[in-house]
């Protein structure tokens, strides 16, 4: 059975009414996602970064949206993340 886990930089304090907020880095991701691999021992076939949009957007479900819309205007956030696939 294969499923995936995401790695997605966490938002650091409250979102802001103006400019992006701040995240942390996606190395910091990357570490999170080498620990868990460590730690999980699963048997890993792909590890991926993705991009989407507006992945922290409040009306969105974060990585796992299935539909994840893009603004017409300036108000979208493209957003990174490492996604980790395994065998359980």
């Amino acid at each position: 059975m294969i499923e995936y886990k995401d790695f997605t930089p966490r938002m650091l304090g409250e979102r802001r009414l103006i400019g992006e907020p701040e995240f942390e880095s996606l190395q910091d991701a990357v570490k999170g996602c080498n620990q868990w691999i460590s730690d999980s021992g699963v048997d890993v076939v792909n590890v991926e970064t993705v991009v989407l949009p507006n992945v922290h957007h409040p009306f969105e479900e974060g990585s796992e949206d299935v539909n994840i819309r893009q603004a017409d205007d300036d108000t979208t956030a493209w957003n990174q993340f490492i996604r980790v696939w395994y065998r359980l």
